[in-house]
């Protein structure tokens, strides 16, 4: 790796003033995980790091608000959000995803602002907190603003943040009656990078589906909501027949990408099942 400078601001708005007077190559610093890999490999280049480590430990708090939305601080670890109370009362299926997100070792050390702003398709926290709803609260220059999780994205590595923006926090609305499941599918390991990542959010209406909210990434080149898909199944009984439509329909919804996890034709067929499962698995009484 090439020499850069280190910078440790003691707030977060010396980080964004930071940030925004510096060029595309001067980058923040969380918990580097995914950044140290593309410095290793020659893929980045910094001219500047900026750490925000000693922004305020309130950065990293994890708690439920009046109403019950679970609000992340952006400086929480994956495991800190794995092992929260307010997680695995109000939220299990986020404690069962981060379960197979990576490693032990990566969740001890990597943060839920930078797993969202790195912008990689195939990480598992974007496509979850999509399809809860997630809100990411953004500060920057120019102050704050909310964006959707599910609208941070816009192709491949790519995000809508402007320069000096950081995430930092993000809500999640509770669940309340709905319920959600989120499913990996990888080539490997349960660990591994996914060949699919797909999140539904549910909610049923004596027997019939109410509501729904459906994500997938890792197939695709950014996180996709499959606005048809449920727009499909709206107030229909989760049927087998309605459930095979809702698959090709899914299937047809997105562009596939072809890489090292499965072609563009074996993550479509993968959709068509694990979404029937999904619905079904969400669906049931519980």
């Amino acid at each position: 790796m090439i020499p850069f400078d280190w910078q440790e601001p003691a707030s977060l708005e010396a980080a964004i003033a930071l940030l925004a007077e510096g060029d595309d190559s001067v980058r923040a610093f969380s918990g580097g995980t995914a950044l140290m890999l593309m410095m290793k490999a020659g893929v980045f280049a910094p001219s500047c790091l900026v750490s925000l480590a000693k922004i305020g430990p309130h950065h990293s708090e994890i708690a439920l608000t009046a109403d019950g939305a679970l609000r992340i601080g952006a400086m929480a670890s994956l495991s800190q959000l794995e092992q929260a109370r307010a997680v695995a009362e109000n939220f299990p299926v986020m404690r069962q995803a981060l379960r197979t997100l990576s490693n032990v070792r990566v969740r001890n050390v990597a943060r839920v602002g930078g797993a969202l702003a790195h912008g990689d398709p195939h990480m598992d926290l974007p496509p979850l907190l999509a399809s809860l709803g997630a809100i990411a609260s953004v500060h920057g220059p120019s102050g704050r603003r909310d964006i959707a999780v599910e609208d941070l994205y816009k192709g491949y590595y790519e995000t809508v943040l402007r320069r000096g923006e950081l995430i930092e926090s993000v809500t999640v609305p509770a669940l309340g009656r709905a319920r959600a499941t989120y499913v990996k599918v990888t080539s490997r390991s349960a660990d591994d990078w996914p060949a699919l990542n797909l999140g539904l959010r549910l909610e049923m209406d004596d027997a019939r589906i109410a509501g729904a909210r459906i994500v997938v990434s890792a197939a695709t080149e950014k996180v996709a909501r499959l606005h048809e898909t449920e727009k499909l199944l709206q107030g229909q009984r989760p049927a087998d027949s309605l459930l095979i439509e809702a698959g090709d329909c899914a299937a047809r919804e997105v562009a596939f990408l072809s890489d090292a996890h499965g072609s563009a034709a074996y993550k479509k067929e993968l959709l068509r099942v694990h979404l029937r499962r999904a619905v079904k698995e969400c669906a049931r009484e519980p």
